[in-house]
């Protein structure tokens, strides 16, 4: 399995929809079954290209929201008005479509269970995707490090994966999940209501002296302003790994 690929060396695969999953009114999980695909690592990432009937052709990158697991490949997709691809991938597609995929893609943004530091993941809004693919991955390998998950979203109906979240860290102590929403927020709600500052990346165990192996995804806006604080706060520059995406058309 390849830990860093290029994309001038990958291969077109044409993949086919095997189930599809309403995460949000603006998220959907999709599923992919796609023959000779070489495995990945949790932080990697895909590229999709649609082809219309004209022959025009859209590309863009999503995060693989899974560990590996056979030559399925499961992407989770937030639409961006007036895109290209996520509108028809959130709410077109249909099981057993066809689709182009190329991958996997990425080096650096990787969390493998032969790391042995803390895992501190902070994301903002679909950029939690990579993080979901290092939660499941510690879960089905034999780490157990401890994790923080800290995740910013603008209102409840735009939190992604809540419940399962919720699951794992009902079932293992050592794994801690913050919801911050930064707009609106329910009656009875029990997260942060703002957006992500030093008082609330400050937590007992990921924060120096301590060497938690950082992960931050989100809009580079977002991307910034924390990897922003860590390092001011003193985590080691090197250990916060950032990935950030900005407006690409969609």
């Amino acid at each position: 399995m390849a830990g860093t690929e290029v994309r001038g060396r990958l291969s077109w695969r044409v993949a086919s929809v095997a189930d599809i999953a309403e995460e949000n009114p603006t998220v959907r999980t999709i599923v992919l079954d796609c023959p000779g695909w070489p495995g990945h690592h949790a932080g990697q990432h895909v590229d999709i290209r649609l082809t219309a009937e004209d022959g025009y052709q859209a590309q863009r990158s999503y995060s693989i929201a899974t560990p590996t697991e056979g030559e399925r490949v499961v992407i989770t997709v937030e639409v961006v008005d007036g895109g290209e691809v996520s509108p028809f991938l959130v709410g077109d597609l249909l099981v057993d479509d066809r689709i182009e995929v190329r991958g996997p893609i990425g080096g650096y943004f990787l969390w493998r269970e032969t790391m042995t530091n803390p895992l501190f993941l902070v994301g903002g809004g679909s950029g939690v995707v990579p993080l979901m693919a290092m939660m499941r991955a510690r879960l089905q390998s034999t780490s157990r490090v401890p994790v923080l998950y800290l995740a910013s979203a603008r209102s409840a109906d735009r939190l992604i994966y809540f419940d399962e979240l919720a699951r794992m860290a009902k079932v293992d102590e050592s794994v801690a999940v913050v919801h911050t929403l930064t707009r609106s927020h329910p009656t009875g709600w029990e997260g942060h209501t703002r957006r992500v500052d030093q008082e609330m990346l400050a937590v007992p165990g990921f924060s120096p002296p301590d060497s938690p192996d950082v992960f931050v995804c989100g809009p580079t806006g977002f991307v910034e302003h924390v990897a922003g604080i860590l390092v001011e706060s003193g985590h080691d520059p090197g250990r916060v790994r950032t990935e950030r995406f900005g407006p690409s058309g969609g």
